[in-house]
């Protein structure tokens, strides 16, 4: 193998970009959607790039296991992994707004893993001539469909004028956002992101999508805002409404008690988030839909490894989204199209975010609601220099370092406090 594979330099660049006024379970979204760009450079000058999150503290942990992987093959992913779990020591990370489930010391690693395996993919995929789904066994789809992932939000941020979406804060507001979504992207699926405000209304928007929309699949995620018996009365009033309930109540415990009586599927990306969690959600049958993320779940290669064993044990498999640009999204279109049993439309954030995005248009397009698969070497996407430049400056100016939904929140509503559940 060619010495000219071995990494040369890394280099990571944490950057901002303007994010609506988005409400979850945690608060609201701040003005400003911290992320990282990564990009890995071999010996021969091949370039490949990935995304992840941008918090001081996964940014601390990213440069402090760079240096380790300096002259280590792109083809070595196994050194690779090893080598970031061994300059992390058992360290385990944390995060403000709780919306991705507990860190585990093992997740840890893979959220740290991830960007440079995806870089390294890219790369491999440029020296091979390939598209990266090619070095994940081969895409068994052309397209790869994504959800109208609509969320509870006010007009703009306070101060700042009114953003393009408007207010979405009852049913007919949430039916309004997905039409426009639905007209601008053409989504063959809706997600309701929940646990903003009670259950009734919450399940009336749900009912009222139904009716605006009577052949789309529909998804309601509370990120955990509802106890066990709540949960079942949602589960009960939208029997045969919704394709799945997801993160209705925390934990697995919690979620094993709901799926004993819910008639349909419970999904999640909170309870189940690494793989060291995986045998007790399998033994108490607490989830029967996992949204992968191959942003902590290690990567493309250890995503589609999550593949097989949902598979194995009969488990359904969706995709997962946090804000995220470009790269991210198109890795993630990779990683769908060569995943078979990954059958239901993907999460995005990608509209919220599109107008900031940091690669060259002309690659990331969406045609009757799905993300074509690049068939060019590589993720297939180019860097926009400029851009990244301006939204490295956004990250030196916004003063944010930190996701902090609920602080962000309190500043509005003093007496706002995270409580999961609520109701």
């Amino acid at each position: 193998m060619s010495t000219g594979t071995r990494i040369q330099r890394i280099t990571i660049t944490p950057i901002a970009f303007h994010d609506p006024p988005l409400l979850n379970s945690a608060g609201v979204h701040e003005p400003w959607a911290l992320r990282s760009i990564i990009e890995v450079v071999t010996e021969d000058g091949v370039l490949g790039l990935g995304e992840s999150y941008g918090d001081a503290g996964h940014l601390a942990r990213m440069e402090k296991v760079m240096p380790r992987l300096i002259g280590v093959d792109v083809y070595a992913l196994n050194r690779i992994h090893a080598l970031v779990a061994e300059g992390l020591g058992g360290a385990t990370g944390s995060d403000h707004h709780g919306l991705t489930g507990d860190f585990t010391s093992g997740g840890t690693v893979d959220r740290v893993f991830s960007p440079f395996e995806v870089a390294c993919l890219d790369i491999q995929g440029h020296i091979l001539g390939r598209p990266v789904h090619d070095l994940l066994g081969g895409k068994v789809r052309d397209a790869v469909p994504y959800s109208a992932y609509l969320f509870y939000k006010w007009a703009g941020h306070p101060g700042a004028e009114d953003d393009e979406w408007g207010a979405g804060l009852d049913p007919a507001g949430m039916v309004e956002q997905t039409r426009k979504m639905v007209s601008e992207y053409g989504f063959g699926s809706i997600k309701l992101k929940g646990g903003v405000f009670p259950p009734e209304q919450e399940i009336a928007a749900i009912h009222a999508l139904r009716e605006a929309f009577p052949h789309h699949p529909l998804r309601i995620d509370p990120n955990c805002a509802w106890s066990v018996p709540t949960s079942l009365r949602v589960a009960k009033e939208l029997d045969g409404v919704l394709e799945y309930l997801e993160d209705p109540t925390p934990g697995i415990d919690g979620m094993a008690e709901v799926a004993k009586q819910a008639t349909m599927p419970l999904a999640t990306n909170m309870c189940v988030v690494s793989f060291d969690q995986l045998p007790e959600a399998v033994a108490k049958d607490a989830v029967q839909v996992i949204l992968s993320d191959h942003h902590y779940w290690g990567g493309l290669t250890r995503s589609r490894h999550l593949g097989a064993i949902c598979e194995t044990f009969g488990i359904g498999l969706s995709m997962h989204s946090n804000s995220h640009l470009g790269i991210s999204l198109t890795a993630m279109t990779h990683l769908a199209a060569a995943t078979p049993n990954l059958s239901y439309a993907c999460d995005t954030h990608y509209p919220w975010n599109a107008q900031d995005d940091v690669v060259e248009s002309g690659v990331v397009s969406f045609v009757d609601g799905s993300m074509p698969v690049p068939v060019t070497p590589g993720l297939g996407v180019t860097l926009d220099r400029d851009q990244l430049a301006r939204l490295h400056e956004n990250y030196l100016s916004c003063g944010l370092k930190v996701r902090d939904d609920t602080g962000y929140m309190k500043k509005f509503q003093p007496d706002y406090e995270r409580k999961r559940p609520r109701w």
